[in-house]
């Protein structure tokens, strides 16, 4: 997680960086982070591969209270990137 405290909070969450094991903690304290800025529409850079990595960050996403709804991107990136939307703080 030490990389996590490094990364930029600014909207784009590039997972292509960390280890598989790493993912859970470091997009739960992303969007928590992006969260306390007030950026509440987050991309979540996953890439296409076998879509392990686009399930696993899925799962993720269903599960956090704060995520109002995500979808694929609608760019040329397609399925190898998401678009969360977040609750505000004071809403959740």
């Amino acid at each position: 997680m030490d990389e996590a405290s490094r990364y930029p909070i600014d909207g784009i969450l590039d997972l292509h960086v960390f280890r598989p094991r790493d993912v859970p903690s470091v997009v739960a304290e992303y969007l928590l982070q992006c969260r306390a800025r007030s950026i509440l529409r987050v991309r979540v850079i996953h890439g296409k591969g076998r879509s392990v990595l686009r399930g696993t960050v899925h799962s993720l996403l269903d599960k956090n209270p704060a995520v109002m709804r995500y979808h694929a991107a609608e760019d040329r990136s397609g399925w190898g990137a998401t678009i969360v939307y977040l609750l505000p703080q004071s809403r959740s």
